[in-house]
């Protein structure tokens, strides 16, 4: 039996993929991916770039200029591209660069670049909690977790498998180690060293990030070498720091890896090191 041809739908008679909820607006300026879901009273703008696979959930706000990868997934009232909030932009078209795969849950807030030269940059398979908030011109790598409330302001760097948690607050240029964690609260004043815990108001390293380090599969003699190295640098909060480090060169922990990038990491800092 021959089968009847389907009829076209409303939505297709209109030219609106059925995954595009009707009641999004999506500017004609903006680029869409393959297999995009666009979910209710969504918003996007023009100078969207969105890759394949995104999904909004629904009352989504992506502002432009922003270049945004494959699979990111976006829950309500998350604006993400928004204008930045630094009072000496002066109006030119500024940036924001996204990777692929990173969660943005309920109302988390990304801004732009505030010059045309130094986009917001974030990388790869991130997990931003409610509320939490990434400010103009801040540089994010993969793997992050920045919990519910943590706000990162301008400027800031964090390294891969770095966690914020709850309600913490970054202060500009701050620069957030790898595989580092901030307790829940915490005043961020100066940089956190790769690999630690650091808390308090202000915070202060307040030991190795032990479970996080053999979460992720370091080695035992890495691990070693790193509370060999916090041990020296830190224990002793009121030695100069400078000849602790001349002091840690010359031993043996300084052959790993780990305590090599933590060296240098400390030797870059422009506002001191959390200790």
């Amino acid at each position: 039996m021959q089968r009847k041809k389907r009829s076209p739908s409303r939505a297709g008679s209109f030219g609106i993929p059925p995954v595009i909820h009707p009641t999004a607006i999506i500017s004609p300026e903006a680029k869409l991916g393959a297999n995009v879901r666009v979910g209710p009273y969504c918003v996007i703008e023009a100078g969207v770039e969105l890759g394949d696979g995104c999904v909004l959930h629904s009352h989504v706000v992506l502002g432009g200029p922003s270049r945004i990868g494959k699979d990111n997934e976006f829950f309500p009232f998350a604006v993400i591209g928004g204008k930045t909030q630094d009072l000496k932009y002066e109006g030119e078209p500024t940036y924001l660069e996204i990777g692929d795969r990173n969660v943005f849950r309920e109302n988390t807030t990304v801004h732009r670049g505030t010059h045309a030269h130094t986009p917001t940059r974030i990388g790869s398979d991130n997990l931003f909690l409610c509320y939490s908030h990434v400010a103009h011109d801040c540089q994010l790598g993969n793997h992050i977790i920045l919990s519910n409330n943590g706000t990162l302001a301008g400027h800031v760097e964090v390294a891969d498998h770095a966690i914020v948690s709850g309600l913490a607050a970054i202060h500009q240029f701050c620069r957030i180690g790898c595989h580092s964690i901030i307790g829940g609260c915490a005043k961020i004043v100066q940089d956190v060293p790769p690999y630690m815990i650091v808390d308090g108001n202000p915070g202060a390293t307040r030991g190795l990030n032990l479970v996080g380090l053999q979460r992720r599969g370091f080695s035992e003699d890495d691990i070693k070498a790193l509370k060999k190295a916090y041990k020296k640098l830190f224990l002793k909060k009121d030695g100069n720091l400078a000849n602790l480090l001349s002091s840690l060169k010359a031993d043996r922990p300084a052959n790993s890896e780990p305590v090599k990038h933590l060296i240098e990491f400390i030797e870059r800092s422009q506002r001191g090191i959390s200790r």
